[in-house]
């Protein structure tokens, strides 16, 4: 395997947490998280060492994809904060931690 197919299989399996991601598929995102973790150790077994136009583009790519996964843990995380909050009573907003206690 070239650090070439590595970056790939990261990108394929950052799609697949995406999909899974999008549909609530939790043994889905199991399963392409796991993947995605075993081809980025694979990546660092590689080593170091310059790359070309081709590896930073797809370095660039797997980044894009990676912040995209980010950012829908964060709305889904920001949505269960928000349901809770529904349960229990408090209004306010989904981004809130809650009421500061001071000393």
């Amino acid at each position: 395997m070239t650090r070439r197919d590595a970056l790939i299989r990261v990108i394929e399996t950052l799609h697949s947490e995406i999909t899974a991601l999008k549909t609530n598929d939790v043994a889905g995102l199991e399963k392409a998280t796991s993947a995605k973790l075993t081809a980025i150790e694979a990546l660092r077994g590689m080593g170091g060492g310059p790359a070309g136009p081709e590896l930073r583009e797809l370095a660039d790519e797997a980044d894009r994809l990676n912040d995209t996964c980010r950012i829908y843990v964060n709305l889904m995380a920001a949505n269960v904060r928000r349901r809770l909050q529904l349960l229990t009573g408090e209004g306010g907003n989904a981004y809130r931690r809650g009421p500061v206690a001071y000393a």
